[in-house]
């Protein structure tokens, strides 16, 4: 009827309603409750998380930021009030269902075995590329993800998908996490990582190699994971303008926010930087 008010007379509308019309006046005089002035309050931190996280988080995740700051509040009420809102998390968009049995790797032994669930830090990584479209051209990121805490550990963008790429990705984790011997590498059967300078890089660092079977996505399910979110999330919304752009974006998602904000299933719900520094707590 709030809304109705400059088209209808009010008396018309309660005749039309069977409202009350001394009832309706009331209301209106009447002050907002302590619930609804609670929502507003809640409201305004919802959307601050909201956009905090690129407008890509759900009620449960922002449930569980507000629970991060002492606020008391279901998921189901911040459901309701993103709901009515209109504030939306980010969802998938539809693929085609590949299914490939695989067969045995060529090229090195798939010693990870899809054993994605590792118990120490710099144990097991995995690698992979994808590419991204910008008015320029083509630009590819190469990335490395610990395991352990699902962290990207090293990255690198080329206008090219060639050796190079994925090596510098590879040398970028090396330089950051610095890890001991027999750090696992995994990856598909790609021409970069079955390349001569590939499998050196491995060797003069004692990092030891294992890859998916051929034509088997769910191999390397980890790194298809985050390419997933980081298209579903940033990329897929745009084309960039130029290739810095592109690289700007990237970097802006990798190293601002997934690494140290966003939750992680895997990790009860911690941000991979955060499940580290956890485990660093129990270890010290």
């Amino acid at each position: 009827m709030q809304v109705h008010r400059e088209e209808f007379r009010v008396c018309a509308m309660c005749r039309v309603l069977r409202v009350n019309r001394a009832g309706y006046y009331a209301w209106l005089k009447s002050p907002d409750s302590e619930r609804a002035k609670e929502d507003e309050r809640l409201l305004g931190l919802i959307k601050h998380h909201w956009l905090a996280s690129g407008s890509v988080y759900g009620h449960r995740k922002i449930a569980k930021d507000l629970r991060d700051l002492g606020e008391r509040c279901s998921r189901h009420r911040v459901h309701r009030l993103m709901r009515t809102e209109g504030l939306r998390a980010q969802v998938g968009y539809g693929r085609k269902p590949r299914f490939h049995g695989g067969t045995p790797c060529k090229a090195a032994a798939n010693l990870l075995d899809r054993q994605f669930d590792v118990t120490e830090p710099d144990t097991a990584w995995a690698s992979d590329f994808t590419f991204i479209r910008t008015h320029e051209g083509w630009m590819y990121l190469a990335v490395v993800i610990d395991l352990f805490s699902r962290q990207v550990v090293g990255w690198a963008m080329r206008d090219r998908a060639d050796t190079e790429l994925v090596v510098q990705a590879l040398l970028s984790a090396v330089w950051r996490r610095k890890p001991s011997a027999g750090c696992l590498v995994h990856s598909d059967q790609g021409s970069v990582y079955t390349s001569d300078d590939w499998r050196s890089f491995l060797a003069s660092h004692g990092l030891v190699c294992s890859m998916s079977r051929r034509g088997n996505c769910h191999d390397n399910a980890p790194v298809e994971s985050f390419f997933g979110l980081l298209k579903r999330e940033r990329i897929r919304r745009r084309i960039y303008p130029t290739k810095d752009a592109a690289r700007a974006e990237v970097f802006d998602y990798i190293e601002m926010f997934y690494n140290p904000q966003r939750r992680h299933g895997s990790t009860g719900d911690l941000s991979p930087v955060e499940f580290e520094r956890r485990y660093a707590q129990r270890g010290s």
